[in-house]
């Protein structure tokens, strides 16, 4: 009687339970599958992966079915999307922040200055300094602490359409409607030499862990051709030609790579020390009008955190870069995402291979802006912000407001009403306590939690 009583306890058990299989994000499993209750939730998975992990230190997970998050028990998963547990459930984790970005709540300060739109707003890479371009042709360097001007940076003839920051801090560079561009020193804010010509539509840094201090970036043209500029010689040092349309977009990747959209529907990809075409990026049936990285936000930072630690070297600048974008990108390739008028999105493994992975629809207009989160798990589309720390979405609106989206609940968390008309430009500093946004009204907003 007891072996049979066992029996049914065991078999009560097996119909309690689900085989099981985690594995990382990149589908490596993590040990052999097992049954697990279906009682078991996040709390319990968390357990169990910092288990069979050794972490000596805890580390905060998130669960993924099917790419939906597990918020409930298993069971009550299992129920709601009628899946069978007669086959192996693979249970993705992902590593989540340590550190958590608290929404910001309140306009701390309206300041004026723009006679005209502002149309580009940009923190520098360790938080402390804020830059504004406009539609009255100057960029403005603003005092985080006293909420005042610093320096207006004078010298464009247009429209400021875009603004990037060294990752490093040490310079600024802007690109206008009439095509200048312009590097500007952000502890002085005068020129670094004369304008350069050259119809801009877009503007990348070389990242700080492959070369300390920066120097390079590249520019995208009209002319269908991007060139790579030295920010201490003042000079173009390599044009990269190929296109037959204008390039739309240009980003120099982590490993090196620069990749450029075109309105020819490709993307091309080059080396950086001579300037050779490496691969073809074929699949867009129309313009491709934007481009992100799955690094993208770590390539910007550089070595800066939410702690906003100074540092002392170019080389330890290099060496803590270098480690957190290792971080970011884990075992698997860089990942890129490109929006097309063609209303598609792709996602690409470009390292690995000229086909697209994924082809992403539903949209029902034109794809004009594409950002991964900063751990590289989730793509947003349109004028918005990431959080540090990949919890929080920040969104401009043509209705005058700023939102804030919960990524877990993937619902509203916080509307902002306070602008007078359009939204065009937002950002969130690096160390997660300030949003500052600009738009039709000419006034820049300070945001704080």
């Amino acid at each position: 009687m007891e072996v049979e009583a066992a029996g049914v306890e065991e078999e009560r058990e097996m119909n309690n339970s689900v085989m099981c299989q985690s594995t990382d994000p990149e589908g490596t499993p993590l040990g052999p599958s097992m049954y697990l209750p279906q009682s078991a939730g996040p709390k319990e998975l968390q357990q169990m992966v910092n288990k069979l992990l050794n972490n000596e230190e805890k580390l905060p997970y998130a669960f993924f079915i099917s790419n939906h998050e597990l918020v409930v028990q298993l069971g009550s998963y299992l129920q709601n999307n009628k899946v069978s547990v007669e086959k192996v459930l693979t249970i993705v984790y992902q590593a989540q922040a340590v550190f958590r970005i608290h929404p910001v709540t309140r306009c701390s300060s309206t300041i004026t200055g723009h006679t005209e739109a502002v149309l580009s707003v940009a923190f520098s890479p360790d938080g402390r300094q804020l830059a504004s371009g406009s539609g009255d042709t100057t960029i403005r360097l603003w005092d985080l602490n006293t909420q005042t001007p610093l320096f207006t940076c004078k010298g464009h003839k247009n429209w400021v359409l875009c603004i990037a920051w060294s990752p490093d801090g040490k310079h600024l560079v802007s690109g206008s409607k009439a095509g200048e561009l312009q590097c500007w020193d952000p502890q002085t804010g005068k020129p670094s030499g004369n304008p350069l010509i050259k119809w801009i539509t877009g503007i990348s840094w070389e990242p700080v862990h492959l070369n300390a201090p920066c120097r390079r970036f590249v520019s995208a043209s009209k002319d269908g051709d991007a060139r790579i500029w030295d920010a201490s010689l003042r000079k173009c040092v390599m044009c990269l030609t190929g296109h037959t349309l204008a390039i739309t977009c240009v980003k120099w990747g982590g490993d090196g790579v620069i990749y450029n959209g075109s309105q020819d529907c490709t993307i091309k990809m080059w080396e950086t020390s001579q300037g050779k075409l490496i691969r073809e990026l074929k699949g867009h049936g129309h313009w491709v009008n934007s481009l992100a990285l799955s690094t993208e936000y770590v390539l910007r930072t550089g070595a800066y955190d939410h702690t906003c630690k100074q540092y002392s070297s170019p080389e330890e600048m290099k060496k803590v870069a270098l480690e957190r974008y290792k971080k970011t990108k884990g075992n698997g390739p860089e990942r890129l995402v490109s929006g097309s008028d063609d209303f598609t999105m792709f996602l690409w493994e470009p390292s690995v291979s000229k086909h697209p992975k994924t082809r992403m629809t539903g949209h029902q207009q034109l794809v004009n802006h594409v950002y991964f989160s900063p751990d590289g798990q989730w793509i947003a589309i349109y004028q918005i912000s990431w959080s540090a720390d990949s919890r929080l979405l920040l969104s401009g609106s043509k209705d005058s407001t700023l939102k804030i989206w919960d990524i877990r609940t993937q619902k509203l968390k916080q509307d902002l009403p306070g602008h007078a008309d359009e939204v065009f430009a937002v950002d969130w500093s690096p160390d997660g306590e300030k949003v500052a946004s600009g738009g039709r009204d000419r006034v820049l907003k300070l945001w704080m939690g």
